[in-house]
């Protein structure tokens, strides 16, 4: 009903003959929108109005003669001269405004040749146009006088023309609302649809990890990171994954609260026909299922580890209960993956006394997180306590020297897959060097052995949201944010505040195998007015003393921490400008990998996966992403902490640059998840 309303007016208004074109131009363009602000209009009118007749000049030149005498009537020289400069100034018309101003003017022509009244539609038609030109809402403007039953279009044209304020303040959060509900609907679309392409990419598989530590509820090593990290990270591979440990007496409370009992059951153990308790607690935590066994007389230590005396008995009834505990649930995996000695007898229960269960149709993986722990003991002790026939102790399975059963070697015989943490560690142990004198066992295996490398979790090790830090960083602002970390650093430690010093971490347990007799035979070589050393760990009492005494004899260049605090951890590794890793042997290692993803040069012995993940620096390409040695030997270490030094004060740049490749690489548990996928996906065709 509004349009019809303008156009009566728009005749009665236009009918004197006496008026002149151009007022009868400014009086149509005036019954477009209703009486109010003529004045305004009828400037902005006049000098627009040669702006669409310019635009046709310059675009459509081969239009008729006709039209370039109207334009000419309508307005002088001068306006057209001054049209131009602010059509240039406001707006720059678009391909699209030229196209559709020609599709209008022909008809305009011939209409104001012939009918007066048809030109005054037509100016109206133009001056709807020209406003929207200044204030930028193009198509829709153009669209809105050719669609006249849409009456939410006409709408628009009036905020334009800074018209009925009524309409506007109605019709304005219509025109507000339709952009925000676009905005909402494409996120919710990328996010429904990326996890569906990284989880459903392969067949789902169940597994079920069972192993003796698993972080955050007990954590001794770097067991406790896989046991927790890998089957978070499987079950975005598609995976089901139940996690079974022993429920000690030291895991927290606020975990102990939260487990939900599960059922019970008594279990035929030793050789004699004794029986146990098996409690069964669960606890669900990021799509993963935790079941504790639980016995009070096995898990009442305070520590998962005391002495091979009572750790046999208990891991034996461990190994046993955790397949029992599977058969009670009536949850059968495709994969049951162990890990060390503490679950080793479990591929042995599996093939012998649960032979014509359901769970025979399992596939078991043992993996080797460290080979010189293997549960060794005498055989009439785990005979009885593992109730295991006598034929399994035999030289091919758990038997050793004359009279010994070793737990890991059985399990290795009868486990469908071994796995080591590292490749190169997988070769490793089948020398004698390396083997602790299973390396001929596992030669005779070597056709189920396989090495991937273990990963860190992103969740925990972030520097852009560790909590832990002084500062968070990114690889975009590494450089400056690690000084700052540096100099929190030497100040919370006593250390002299000095952003030339090369500040050396060492985070580990205090051992030989870490390489602690090296770095002890050289330390007083590395020490110089230019070094700072800072140690993390306890251990064996003669590197535990011998570091208090360089603290003392250094004071200002060296903090012995003769302890373990995960916060100072986290802040040595961002502080640090090099992390020292010399060990004697390494099946995979993770404070390299934390180092170098914080930003922190590793300097590292070839051995492991310390081998694997670290790529030597080459100062002729320039590449690399650490300083490494091969041979076990003090002079060796030395020379490499010595080309790092030099490094670092001469060519900073290349070492700045170093610095961001380590951050840049991705030494996520994705990589390592997609590898067990595809080894389970092979072990179940």
């Amino acid at each position: 009903m509004a349009r019809k309303q303008t156009t009566k007016t728009t005749v009665k208004k236009s009918t004197p003959a006496k008026r002149t074109a151009k007022k009868a131009t400014v009086e149509a363009s005036l019954t477009t929108e209703p009486g109010e602000e003529i004045v305004k209009e009828e400037i902005a009118k006049e000098t627009e109005k040669p702006e669409g007749a310019d635009a046709v000049k310059a675009e459509a030149p081969e239009e008729k003669k006709t039209t370039k005498r109207a334009a000419a009537k309508k307005t002088t020289a001068i306006k057209k001269t001054t049209t131009r400069k602010t059509t240039r100034k406001k707006a720059k018309p678009a391909e699209k405004e030229a196209e559709e101003v020609k599709a209008e003017e022909p008809k305009a022509e011939e209409v104001k040749e012939e009918k007066p009244e048809e030109v005054k539609a037509e100016a109206v038609v133009e001056v709807k146009e020209e406003p929207v030109v200044e204030e930028a809402p193009v198509e829709e403007t153009k669209e809105e006088p050719a669609a006249e039953e849409a009456p939410v279009e006409e709408t628009k044209e009036e905020p334009a023309a800074e018209e009925a304020p009524v309409e506007e303040t109605k019709e304005e959060p219509a025109t507000e609302e339709a952009p925000a509900e676009e905005t909402k609907e494409a996120p919710a679309e990328e996010v429904k649809e990326e996890p569906k392409q990284e989880v459903y990419m392969s067949p789902r598989r169940s597994i079920a990890f069972i192993g003796s530590e698993c972080y955050p509820f007990v954590k001794t090593g770097g067991l406790g990171d896989v046991m927790y990290a890998l089957p978070k990270a499987l079950v975005k591979q598609n995976c089901d994954v139940k996690v079974i440990i022993p429920r000690y007496k030291c895991i927290p409370q606020k975990y102990q609260e939260k487990m939900v009992y599960k059922g019970s059951f008594q279990m035929n153990l030793c050789a004699d026909g004794r029986s146990y308790y098996v409690g069964i607690m669960e606890y669900v935590w990021d799509g993963v299922v935790y079941d504790f066994i639980d016995n009070e007389e096995f898990f009442s230590s305070g520590n998962p580890y005391t002495n091979l005396i009572d750790d046999i008995p208990k891991y034996c009834y461990f190994a046993k209960a955790a397949l029992a505990a599977l058969n009670y649930l009536n949850w059968v995996p495709d994969i049951i993956h162990c890990h060390d000695w503490q679950a080793a007898l479990v591929p042995v229960y599996l093939r012998t006394l649960f032979e014509n269960t359901k769970l025979t149709t399992a596939k078991t993986i043992l993996t080797i997180h460290n080979l010189r722990f293997q549960g060794i003991y005498n055989i009439p002790t785990i005979r009885y306590w593992s109730g295991l026939p006598d034929y399994v102790f035999n030289k091919d399975a758990l038997k050793v020297n004359y009279n010994d059963a070793n737990m890991l070697k059985g399990g290795l015989a009868y486990a469908n897959i071994i796995t080591t943490v590292s490749n190169t560690y997988a070769g490793e142990i089948q020398t004698a060097y390396y083997g602790e004198k299973l390396d001929a066992h596992l030669r005779h295996h070597w056709r189920k052995l396989r090495g991937i490398v273990n990963g860190i979790d992103y969740d925990i090790w972030n520097t852009s949201t560790d909590s832990r830090l002084y500062a968070n960083y990114d690889i975009t602002n590494v450089l400056e944010k690690k000084r700052e970390n540096k100099r929190k650093l030497q100040e919370e430690l006593g250390l002299v505040q000095d952003d030339h010093k090369f500040v050396i971490g060492l985070i580990s347990r205090l051992t030989d195998q870490k390489g602690l007799d090296l770095v002890n035979t050289i330390l007083r070589q590395v020490m110089d007015e230019h070094t700072q050393f800072v140690v993390l760990g306890t251990g064996d009492d003669v590197y535990e003393n011998s570091f208090r005494y360089y603290e003392n004899a250094y004071k200002g260049n060296v903090c012995s921490n003769i302890m373990y605090d995960e916060t100072r951890a986290h802040r040595i590794y961002a502080g640090a400008d090099a992390l020292l890793v010399p060990s004697q042997f390494e099946p995979c290692g993770l404070t390299q990998l934390i180092a170098m993803h914080y930003g922190t040069i590793p300097i590292v012995r070839e051995t492991g996966g310390l081998k694997d993940t670290v790529e030597p620096y080459n100062m002729f390409t320039n590449t690399g992403n650490g300083f490494t040695f091969d041979r076990y030997d003090a002079g060796l270490l030395l020379d490499a902490i010595n080309r790092a030094k030099t490094l670092f004060f001469t060519n900073r740049w290349c070492w700045d640059e170093m610095v961001q490749r380590d951050m840049d690489k991705n030494f996520s548990w994705e990589n390592s998840a997609k590898q067990y996928k595809e080894l389970y996906l092979e072990l179940t065709r």
